[in-house]
C-alpha cells in the first residue's frame, strides 16, 4: 500500500522519493536540506510549527514531524503566524510559522509585524523560488528576505544546505535574546531537496548556551530605591515584558512587602493577581494622573500608556524604566532612572534595598491609597450597576459578569475587538501571568482563533484540563473565524465566546437597519461601522455535526458555558446578540490621547 507520503508526491508530480525516517539517507550516507533543517530546529529547542503547506515546503513538513515537532495545519498563513508567537510568549521559545513562497509569505506579513511589535519571539520560514530559476519569471518568485526584513531581527538565506544548522541557531537565538521578535529565514526549493555528505553537516556545532540574565548596575537599583522611598504616590506599572520573563514570584514580593499600588496592563495582567488588594485596575486614570514616581517593569510609555505625557500624568512625575532593550529608554519622556537589566533579577535587588529602608504604605491610613480607593469604589460601583441590569438585550458588563462567573478557573482568556476587548478586560479577572492575550501593542485585529489555538496546544501539552477562553467581538471573528475547523481536526477544546452587536464598536438592530437601507443605494446609505444583524455565527458548528449556543439572556449565557466546560475534544461558539448601542461607560481620557505639551 503506498504511504501518505508517496501519494503526496505523486499527485504533485514531485519525483524524488519521501522518506519518513529522521534521517533522508542515501547509501552514500547522504542527508537533505529538509532534514538538515527540521532536526536543526529540533536541536534548538524549537516544539511547535504552524503553517500552511505546498511546494516547494511539503516534504520539508513531513520532516519535521520525522523529527519529532509538533506540525499544526492552519486555514492562513497570517493566522499560523498569530498562533506561533502566542506559542513563542507562551513557553519562552520562538514557534515556527511554515508558508509556501510568494503569497504565501506575504500572508504572514502581517503577523511577523504584530510579533515585533509585541516582542514576541517568532520564527517565519518560507519555501522560495528554485535558485535556478531566480530572475526569469519564476513560480511564486519575489524578494522575499528583502520584502521580510523590515518586520524582523534578523532575515536570511542560507548560502548552502551545510550551513543551514548556523543560520537556524542564529535565527533563533536573536528571536529570543534580548528584546523578542522575528526571524525569517528563506528556503528555495533547490536547497531544501539539495544533499550533502552527513559527516560534513555541523549539526552539534551551532549549539549555543542559553543567553544568561542581564543584571543591573547596583547604583542604579540604589537610585531607583531612593526615588520610591521618597515617593509619596508611588506606582508600579507592570506589562507584558514582566510576564514573558517569568518575574511574577519576584514582583510579587515586592508588592507584598511594600504595598505600592500596581496597574498592570492588559497583557500583563496576572503577574500580580488581579484579585490582589494592591492591584488599581479600575483606579486607572487616578492612577496614572496623580502618580509622582512611576517604576516601569516591562512595559513601555507608548501609546498604551499615553507615552507618559501630560494630560495624562502629572507634568513633574519621575520614571523608573527598567527594559532589556536601552534604545527603548527616553523615548518618550526623559527617565529619571533608566535601568538595563532583566526584569527580575532588578526586581529581587530593589526589593532587598527597599527592605533596608523600611518602605511600605499601609493602604488602612495611607493619603495616596485613600485617594485610589475611593475612586476604586465609585468605578466599582458604576460596574456592578451596569452588569446586575439583566434586561434584554444585554449590554456588555451583564454578559462579562456571567462569563466571568461561569468560566473555569484560571483559564487562558483571549480576546479582541473594540468594546469586547476594553470592556472586558476589567471584568474578566487574571490570577495567574501569561493568561490573557489579546490584540496587544499593534492593536491587531484578528489575532484571536490563532492565538486560542496555540494556547489550547499549550495547555494540551503542559496543563492538562486548563480551558481556553476565546471572547471575540463579531467583526473580529470575521477575520479569522475559519480557524474553527483547525480546532477541530487537532481537537481543541476551545470555548469561542462572540459578543455579537452587530458591528464594528457599536450597530444596528434589524428593524433600524432595513429602514436605514431602504432609503437609497446601500452602498451610500449603509454604515461603514455596521454589520449584518443577528449573524448566527454558531451554525458554523454544524458543518462540523455539532451544535451551537444562541443566546440572548444571562440563563442561556449560563446554561451554554456549564455545557461548554463539560466538552473536552472540540471547540464550541456561544453566540451572544447584546444592545447593538451598548458601549463603555465615559471615559475621561480615551486610549488615544494627545500630548498637550
Amino acid at each position: 500500500m503506498m504511504s501518505i507520503a508517496g501519494r503526496l508526491s505523486q499527485l504533485l508530480r514531485i519525483t524524488r522519493p519521501i522518506q519518513t525516517t529522521s534521517r533522508l539517507v542515501s547509501s552514500s550516507m547522504t542527508i537533505d536540506g529538509n532534514t538538515i533543517l527540521a532536526e536543526s530546529l529540533k536541536k534548538q529547542g524549537v516544539e511547535y510549527v504552524f503553517g500552511i503547506v505546498g511546494i516547494p515546503v511539503i516534504e520539508l513538513s513531513m520532516a519535521f514531524q520525522s523529527a519529532g515537532l509538533k506540525y499544526i495545519g492552519m486555514r492562513n498563513e497570517q493566522a499560523a503566524a498569530y498562533a506561533a508567537q502566542a506559542i513563542g510568549y507562551l513557553t519562552g521559545t520562538p514557534g515556527v510559522c511554515l508558508a509556501v513562497s510568494g503569497p504565501g509569505l506575504l500572508h504572514c506579513i502581517g503577523g511577523m509585524a504584530n510579533a515585533q511589535v509585541n516582542c514576541w519571539p517568532l520564527l517565519v520560514i518560507a519555501g522560495s523560488c528554485p535558485e535556478d530559476h531566480e530572475g526569469i519569471g519564476g513560480f511564486q518568485e519575489w524578494p522575499q528576505v528583502e520584502a521580510s526584513r523590515p518586520y524582523c531581527k534578523y532575515a536570511g538565506r542560507p548560502p548552502s544546505a551545510r550551513l543551514i544548522p548556523l543560520h537556524v541557531e542564529r535565527a533563533v537565538r536573536l528571536a529570543s535574546a534580548g528584546r523578542p521578535g522575528v526571524s525569517y529565514l528563506d528556503m528555495p526549493g533547490t536547497l531544501l531537496t539539495a544533499e550533502v555528505d552527513e559527516d560534513k553537516v555541523p549539526m552539534d556545532f551551532y549549539h549555543a548556551d542559553p543567553v544568561q540574565l542581564a543584571h543591573p548596575s547596583p547604583v542604579q537599583v540604589e537610585k531607583a530605591a531612593e526615588l520610591l522611598a521618597s515617593a509619596r504616590r508611588p506606582l508600579i506599572v507592570v506589562g507584558k515584558g514582566a510576564a514573558y520573563a517569568r518575574a511574577e514570584a519576584a514582583v510579587n514580593q515586592l508588592v507584598g512587602d511594600t504595598k505600592i499600588p500596581v496597574l498592570p496592563t492588559p497583557m500583563g495582567k496576572g503577574v500580580v493577581p488581579d484579585s490582589s488588594p494592591y492591584v488599581v485596575s479600575s483606579a486607572r486614570t487616578t492612577a496614572l494622573l496623580h502618580a509622582d514616581v512611576v517604576l516601569l517593569l516591562g512595559a513601555r510609555l507608548n501609546w498604551m500608556l499615553h507615552f507618559g505625557q501630560p494630560p495624562r500624568y502629572a507634568p513633574d512625575v519621575k520614571i523608573i524604566q527598567v527594559d532589556i532593550s536601552p534604545e527603548e529608554f527616553h523615548n518618550s519622556v526623559k527617565s529619571e532612572v533608566a535601568v538595563h537589566s532583566d526584569i527580575k533579577p532588578f526586581v529581587e535587588a530593589l526589593s532587598q534595598k527597599l527592605a533596608q529602608k523600611k518602605v511600605t504604605l499601609q493602604p488602612s491610613s495611607n493619603d495616596w491609597w485613600q485617594q485610589l480607593k475611593k475612586k476604586q469604589d465609585t468605578n466599582v460601583a458604576f460596574v456592578e450597576a451596569q452588569a446586575n441590569q439583566k434586561t434584554v438585550p444585554l449590554n456588555y458588563y451583564a454578559v462579562f459578569k456571567t462569563v466571568q462567573a461561569n468560566i473555569p478557573a484560571n483559564s487562558i482568556v483571549v480576546s479582541e475587538g473594540a468594546n469586547t476587548m476594553d470592556i472586558g478586560r476589567g471584568i474578566l479577572l487574571n490570577d495567574l501571568p501569561r493568561h490573557r492575550l489579546d490584540a496587544g501593542t499593534f492593536g491587531t485585529m484578528g489575532v484571536g482563533p490563532g492565538f486560542a489555538i496555540a494556547a489550547a496546544m499549550w495547555c494540551r501539552d503542559y496543563a492538562p484540563g486548563k480551558r481556553v477562553v476565546c471572547v471575540e467581538g463579531d467583526s473580529a471573528f470575521g477575520f479569522s473565524g475559519m480557524e474553527i475547523e483547525t480546532m477541530f481536526r487537532y481537537k481543541l477544546p476551545v470555548i469561542i465566546v462572540i459578543v455579537n452587536n452587530n458591528g464594528i464598536y457599536s450597530g444596528f438592530d434589524k428593524e433600524t437597519m432595513e429602514s436605514i437601507q431602504s432609503s437609497g443605494d446601500v452602498t451610500q446609505c449603509t454604515p461603514p461601522t455596521s454589520l449584518s444583524t443577528e449573524v448566527r455565527y454558531e451554525k458554523m458548528m454544524e458543518m462540523f455535526g455539532e451544535t451551537g449556543h444562541f443566546c440572548r439572556t444571562v440563563e442561556e449565557i449560563q446554561a451554554a458555558l456549564k455545557h461548554a466546560a463539560t466538552v473536552t475534544d472540540r471547540p464550541t461558539i456561544i453566540n451572544i446578540a447584546i444592545n447593538p448601542q451598548s458601549s463603555r461607560k465615559p471615559q475621561d481620557f480615551n486610549w488615544l490621547t494627545e500630548s498637550k505639551l
